[in-house]
């Protein structure tokens, strides 16, 4: 396991600020810092969906807006980068840094580290490798899920415990899974999450969150836990939880500032009234709470989630994590937040002026950047995997990315094609011509194959993996083909599989080389900058797929929108020559990039 150097720093800043250390504690219906009731005004943000260059910006945007804490998911499979290997180390995986970021800024944090969070990140924070067990069971004591999710949360409790409020640190509380109640009703369960955590040295509070009604709280309450409620915003939702689970403080978990985007929608947008609203009635009974999110940031690679719903009860969300947060994807101040800073100011009464709002981080345009076919798809597959029938990807080892099912088509040779099922979007070829598309978002998995003069044409199905679903019931959601392909009802059998995890490092050395016509094709653009600075990358000209700068995956675009312009930091660019690569399942003609900055 790779620990930080911040980590390493924090044990022993805890071993030697014994002075530093404070007690917090659940009353009966306040939280008790040194004995004193405190008032928690949190805002959430994810370090995960935040360039590390930029937390410790993030931070002091939210507390210039006026908040006290700041809560953090940690993301499980963030950080198990493999089975049994642990990153806490990297720039980006090291949680330590954040929380210690946190608390030079004078603010406290809750922590949620699940091992479920939903988030709208992929498959809730559960490790894909997980679903390679076929009758897997999640968030339940099955023991190949609790042998794994123990392992986690030990791994991360040595990296944590230094930073609890009790050891100096800023940590009050420690979350018991996410909204369990939505889930399911083991409470043995959640129970032996509380009980791993204290065995491997937690000694701050515990809460739960869960929505406010009761079948919710019963399931996913825990005694002895405080209760958040996502969200609490009336007397009668407060007095439900204290009467379902009397003697701990109940706070707002969940307060909603915004909300998030799928694929296909509009994008979402909540109004300030209601909010403004909301927050003052909180405030004026001094009741805890936190806002969700006050800062979203961008779901980069292939972490941005799904939900069920819909035509195919599959949602996949967009790259953007932006959630019409106070906040904005680039870290600027919006209306929304001068509204809060501005109740949450007034709150502050004798205890002094709000920091000064940070500075804006530069963000620039970027003049059209040409590009150019540069190489197949086709032309770099791996070597394939025999296999007589299609499996999911996890099947093969795989976690994200894409993946191509080949076979020689025996018996039939048109007629209607049907993958049971395609997760997530596919594209049909035979013998290379590209026939169709099939699409789980819009219930669409299948396709006529036209006939053919070949006697053994060549079936292709090239699969994209989407978000798995985060949330309730579906979150088991291996990609790929998950059971088989018929053709006419016929069962097709004898495959090769190609997988395409599509790495970072695999895309940093591919080649260029000959480039069919054929869809599956990157595009390679180079340009030059001056002076590096934040921009939001137009794919308006492209169909679909994933963008690359300088070897950094940005994440999915899909002209289906709303989102267009995916985010860049300044962090991944260079004085001097840049380069970005797109791949677009669709695309055959090269189109320019522009830079812009904002996102829409």
């Amino acid at each position: 396991m790779r620990i930080s150097v911040s980590a390493l720093l924090l044990l022993a800043a805890a071993l030697a600020g014994a002075a530093d250390r404070h007690t917090f504690v659940l009353g009966k219906d306040d939280f008790l810092l040194d004995g004193k009731p405190l008032q928690i005004v949190s805002g959430e943000m994810h370090p995960a969906r935040i360039p590390p260059e930029y937390w410790r910006h993030r931070i002091r945007m939210a507390r210039a807006m006026g908040v006290n804490t700041i809560a953090v998911y940690v993301f499980w499979n963030f950080h198990e980068t493999a089975e049994g290997r642990f990153d806490f180390a990297t720039p980006d995986h090291d949680i330590a840094a954040f929380l210690k970021m946190v608390q030079e800024e004078g603010m406290w944090v809750l922590l949620r580290p699940g091992p479920y969070v939903c988030a709208e990140w992929d498959f809730g924070g559960l490790p894909a490798y997980l679903l390679r067990v076929p009758d897997l069971k999640v968030r339940c004591l099955d023991p190949r899920y609790m042998a794994a999710a123990e392992r986690y949360i030990r791994a991360l409790a040595r990296v944590i415990a230094p930073a609890q409020v009790t050891e100096g640190g800023p940590i009050l509380m420690l979350q018991i899974e996410n909204e369990y109640g939505s889930f399911g009703n083991d409470r043995n369960y959640l129970l032996r999450l509380r009980q791993v955590w204290q065995e491997a040295g937690i000694r701050v509070p515990f809460y739960t969150a869960d929505g406010a009604t009761t079948y919710m709280l019963e399931a996913g309450s825990l005694p002895g836990a405080a209760v958040g409620l996502d969200p609490g915003s009336t007397d009668e939702q407060f007095e439900l939880a204290r009467r379902m689970n009397p003697g701990v403080p109940v706070f707002s978990s969940e307060t909603y500032p915004g909300w998030l985007t799928h694929w296909g929608e509009p994008w979402a947008r909540r109004g300030v009234d209601r909010l403004i609203r909301d927050v003052q009635g909180l405030l004026d009974k001094g009741r805890s709470f936190n806002l969700y999110v006050v800062h979203g940031g961008t779901n980069f690679g292939f972490w941005a989630g799904a939900n069920s719903g819909g035509k195919g009860n599959y949602l996949p969300d967009i790259t953007s994590y932006d959630y019409d947060a106070p906040i904005t994807e680039q870290g600027r101040a919006t209306v929304k937040y001068q509204a809060l800073r501005e109740v949450l100011g007034r709150h502050r009464g004798t205890k002094g002026a709000l920091p000064e709002i940070p500075a804006d981080i530069p963000a620039a345009a970027i003049p059209p950047i040409a590009l150019r076919p540069y190489a197949s798809l086709w032309q770099n597959l791996p070597r394939p995997v025999a296999s007589v029938q299609p499996r999911p990807m996890e099947d093969y080892g795989q976690d994200f990315g894409m993946i191509v099912y080949q076979t020689t088509l025996i018996g039939h040779k048109s007629g209607n094609l049907a993958v049971t099922d395609v997760h997530d979007y596919a594209t049909v070829f035979v013998d290379g011509r590209y026939i169709g598309k099939l699409d789980r978002r819009e219930g669409v998995n299948t396709i006529a194959l036209p006939k053919t003069d070949n006697p053994e044409p060549v079936l292709t199905i090239l699969v994209e993996a989407m978000g798995r679903i985060n949330f309730a019931q579906t979150m088991i959601d291996r990609k790929g083909i998950t059971d088989r392909v018929t053709l006419n009802g016929m069962t097709l059998m004898n495959w090769e599989v190609y997988p395409l995890p599509l790495k970072d490092d695999f895309v940093r050395q591919l080649p260029e080389g000959k480039v069919e016509e054929r869809p599956g094709i990157f595009f390679l653009g180079t340009f030059d900058l001056a002076e590096p600075a934040d921009t939001f990358l137009d794919l308006s000209g492209y169909q679909k797929g994933l963008v690359w700068v300088n070897g950094h995956n940005l994440g999915r675009y899909w002209n289906l929108g709303p989102q267009k312009r995916l985010y860049c930091p300044a962090g991944w660019l260079r004085r001097g020559q840049n380069q970005i690569l797109v791949l677009d399942l669709h695309q055959l003609q090269p189109a320019a990039v522009m830079g812009f900055a904002e996102l829409q």
